[in-house]
């Protein structure tokens, strides 16, 4: 008898991974599972869940199969070895943080991040008691300097919103590693089709699935997916290592070893915080995936046209996108992106905010929204709306001047996208 085949193509992976036909029903498409709780078989098996003795449903704040076949796929797609969903980006993103830290502990993180985390990193991480500095992204020895005895995580993104900057993934991870630290890379501008943390030595891979796996606008959405091959008992993480109060001493990465921080997320910060998804978004967003190759080729291509359009117009005063070839980055993308710098960057303005807001308003296919990742293209003004809330000092550290302009390339054809831009900057002139 022959071999059954392994597939193993990322297009194909996009669409099959997680989904199976519904053993009952034979639906080709994954039901929606809109229930909040489950019908146990005996008190045997309900008490062995609830243990986490045994592996099944108990209550949809903490699992549903719907969510399941999303968590699935993108694990599959990143290289993990599991994921967890959760409600949004930002609140995987501190379950993330708060399953592995405690109160005294150390975070190390770019300067060069979004707003909202920088916000959320500054002042949630300090009600936490947890200390925090920011470093120059592209500076190794400044991550090296920052460690402390109390360090437990260097985070960065992949491509850095909105300035552009590439993250050296394998020299920090190198770093974290012989430190005995974490690495957790927000990897939602690249998604895995054009980049993934994992294989570079990431530990802890994040996502806003609401973006560009998602694809459509449509549903918030965040995920986790882990390597499994972090040694959480390496003595830095009694927090995981150790027993824990809320299973009766059960130690997470004792007892579950590739898979201890993964349940200790679902089991603990996701049942806890209460952050779960909705299973109709993780329906949708599993929808989207299907066609994430399809749509990144597009998003990119049409990202290095506008790009190279603006960086030869006489009314930009600078372009900050790695996928230019005079960009300082291009090394690192080679390296890491070599399908693309992503579709998401900025371009700065000579005439300050008043020509940003002159040109959103005369932008027709642009939609001026907070948001990026969507098949439609996006511009907003940075400083004035999702990096409204840091100072002029992190401004300038995150590369945001009052003339920036974010987009958002989307997959419509990329002359409309520079006749609207073009349009646009005859305005300002």
């Amino acid at each position: 008898m022959p071999t059954p085949p392994h597939f193993k193509g990322f297009h194909t992976r996009a669409i099959h991974a997680g989904a199976r036909p519904d053993p009952r029903t034979g639906s080709r498409a994954q039901p929606i599972h809109q229930t909040t709780s489950y019908v146990f078989e005996d008190s045997e098996a309900a008490a062995a869940y609830f243990n986490l003795q045994e592996y099944g449903n108990t209550y949809a704040r903490i699992m549903n199969p719907t969510i399941g076949a999303l968590e699935e796929r993108i694990a599959n797609l990143e290289g993990g070895v599991g994921a967890v969903a959760f409600a949004s980006g930002l609140a995987a993103q501190h379950a993330a943080l708060f399953t592995m830290l405690q109160p005294g502990d150390h975070v190390v993180a770019a300067s060069a991040l979004y707003g909202g985390t920088v916000t959320q990193f500054k002042h949630l991480l300090r009600k936490m008691s947890v200390d925090l500095d920011f470093v120059d992204a592209n500076d190794l020895d400044a991550w090296r300097s920052a460690i402390r005895d109390n360090t437990k995580v260097f985070f960065g993104e992949t491509i850095g919103n909105p300035s552009g900057c590439i993250l050296d993934i394998e020299a920090l991870a190198g770093i974290a590693h012989d430190a005995g630290i974490a690495l957790m890379i927000d990897n939602t501008f690249a998604t895995p089709f054009l980049c993934r943390p994992l294989e570079w030595g990431a530990d802890i891979v994040t996502h806003s699935v609401t973006k560009f796996l998602g694809g459509h606008g449509t549903s918030l959405g965040g995920a986790v997916i882990e390597s499994g091959e972090f040694d959480w008992s390496n003595g830095r993480y009694p927090v995981i290592a150790e027993p824990s109060p809320a299973y009766h001493g059960l130690k997470f990465h004792e007892t579950f070893g590739t898979f201890g921080y993964l349940m200790k997320l679902r089991s603990e910060s996701l049942r806890d915080l209460g952050a779960c998804m909705s299973p109709f978004n993780a329906f949708l967003l599993a929808q989207g995936i299907e066609t994430l190759p399809l749509r990144m080729s597009q998003h990119v291509s049409n990202a290095e046209a506008v790009a190279e359009y603006l960086a030869a117009s006489p009314h930009i005063a600078a372009v900050h996108y790695a996928g230019l070839p005079t960009s300082q980055y291009q090394p690192l993308v080679q390296k890491y992106l070599p399908r693309g710098a992503g579709a998401v960057f900025c371009f700065d303005l000579p005439g300050g905010r008043d020509a940003g807001v002159k040109l959103i308003e005369n932008l027709s296919l642009f939609s001026h929204l907070a948001n990026v990742g969507d098949a439609k293209s996006l511009v907003i003004h940075p400083a004035t709306t999702t990096h409204r809330q840091l100072s002029d000092e992190e401004l300038a550290a995150a590369g945001i001047g009052p003339g920036t302009i974010r987009v958002s390339i989307g997959i419509e054809d990329a002359q409309d996208l520079i006749q609207d831009l073009e349009y646009a900057l005859g305005c300002i002139a």
